[in-house]
């Protein structure tokens, strides 16, 4: 834990009492703060009053003696309209932020030298976050991971000068963060998504932007319009950036191109690694991956050579592109976190004949911009809510089945898999949708995927598990 030594003798109100909610109560009160809390569910307040935490309705409380609040993640700030308890934070002249913020402070004041690499993006960051971290461990670095991956970034350990702090930053984490200023801000892409609480894309882009602005040395991904635009800010405002590209070759920055990562500076390129035979790495999305991180470690002045040997035993992220099992010519592929079109293709793209198991509660949009990838869809198995409007979008282009439930379309989609000729197939579950339909969230329905795939006769009589 982070005690908020920043906050100490201070009174604050905290709204949201989910698990980043409930770690950074524990760190305001280890730091010596004064806070109140609540939640619009009832349980997470009886938990928090178990927990020992003073809780109080604040829509009755006195807000003039508070310094803060602060919100969790998850609670609009501004659309589709800002929550009630921002009206009162507002009313009352008091600043609104989140735990990445209260991070910063701390670090700021206890320990600035701390490396700190921040990550964003609409996909990709994930993996990204993880990729830096394994590579700065196997390296030998002491490094701390967390955020909107895993562990609630104020749950970490507390800073020292050589302590490496890898965060994957959500849009919603930047909105509360208004002082982040990571060593490397590294920023992969942007594609629609959370457009419901950002209102445009151009609102969405400008928080993400924000991550970037506020960081000694950018990292930036320049596959799509819009994030070229952010670099190209960055050099007009006289801010290092480094390009990194997935896609294109670049005259200057890190790229991949087949499985070859290149850097290049004033237009002489240099191969710096080799991402051929690593499954984890696979598909053009993760060069972009691998290209952030070696563009991040080299910023540290790690050597070249040694990022790229450590690249080699990256396991991947669980539910993205994961490897469950192989049975003979067949993979069995859990992309469970593919929950838009956008994130979908990059999976769509990495595998050659595939049986698509996809669906679940649309987003908008819908699969319809993954087109250029049906003619590797041998099949299409669809579930959940979306399983319709996706047959109608797939009709006459792509052989479907409306399966329904995930374990059906497992059973089904092996069967058929195993009946093909080709040198390798693919099961992938990458469903270009939300779990909430059938699921809590997507890692529960990634771990359904692989607990049928590997009860199976196929997988269980095969010696190649992953």
């Amino acid at each position: 834990m982070i005690p908020l030594t920043s906050f100490s003798g201070k009174k604050v109100a905290l709204f949201g009492l989910g698990g980043s909610g409930m770690a950074t109560v524990r760190a305001l009160i280890a730091g010596g703060a004064d806070v109140t809390v609540w939640d619009d569910a009832e349980p997470r307040v009886e938990a928090a009053v178990e927990a020992g935490f003073t809780a109080e309705d604040l829509r009755e409380a006195d807000w003039s003696g508070f310094e803060a609040l602060v919100l969790a993640p998850g609670v609009p700030l501004t659309d589709p309209a800002p929550h009630w308890t921002v009206d009162r934070a507002r009313d009352a002249g008091i600043e609104v932020i989140g735990d990445v913020e209260l991070f910063c402070r701390e670090r700021r004041k206890i320990c600035p030298e701390a490396p700190l690499i921040a990550i964003t993006g609409t996909n990709g960051k994930s993996t990204t976050t993880a990729l830096i971290a394994h590579l700065l461990r196997t390296l030998g670095f002491d490094t701390q991971m967390g955020g909107n991956i895993g562990t609630p970034i104020l749950e970490l350990e507390p800073p020292t000068p050589a302590r490496h702090y890898v965060i994957e930053c959500s849009s919603y984490q930047i909105d509360l963060a208004p002082s982040l200023d990571p060593t490397i801000g590294v920023h992969l892409n942007l594609s629609p998504d959370h457009l419901d609480r950002h209102g445009t894309m151009e609102n969405y882009a400008a928080i993400k932007e924000r991550l970037i602005a506020g960081s000694k040395i950018a990292v930036v991904g320049v596959d799509d319009r819009m994030s070229a635009e952010i670099a190209d800010r960055q050099d007009l405002a006289r801010m290092p950036v480094r390009r990194i590209s997935g896609e294109m070759e670049l005259p200057d920055g890190v790229f991949a191109k087949g499985s070859a990562l290149i850097e290049a500076n004033d237009g002489a390129q240099v191969k710096v690694a080799d991402l051929g035979g690593i499954d984890s790495l696979r598909g053009q999305h993760n060069g972009q991956n691998a290209a952030a991180a070696f563009a991040s470690l080299s910023a540290l002045c790690i050597e070249g050579e040694r990022i790229a040997e450590a690249f080699r035993s990256f396991p991947g992220l669980h539910h993205r592109m994961e490897l469950v099992a192989r049975s003979g010519r067949v993979l069995f592929v859990n992309d469970s976190k593919a929950t838009n079109a956008d994130a979908a293709a990059r999976a769509l793209d990495s595998f050659e004949r595939i049986y698509w198991i996809a669906g679940g509660k649309p987003k908008a949009g819908g699969i319809a911009p993954l087109d250029e990838y049906f003619g590797k869809i041998a099949k299409a198995y669809l579930i959940g809510e979306a399983a319709k409007d996706f047959a109608k979008t797939l009709k006459g282009k792509v052989d479907t089945k409306i399966s329904r439930t995930l374990a059906k379309a497992v059973a089904q989609a092996a069967a058929d898999a195993s009946a093909d000729g080709a040198s390798e197939v693919a099961v992938l579950l990458s469903p270009a949708c939300a779990s909430f339909d059938q699921f809590p969230n997507f890692e529960l329905r990634g771990e359904a995927f692989s607990k049928a795939v590997l009860e199976l006769d196929m997988v269980r009589k095969s010696r190649e598990v992953a």
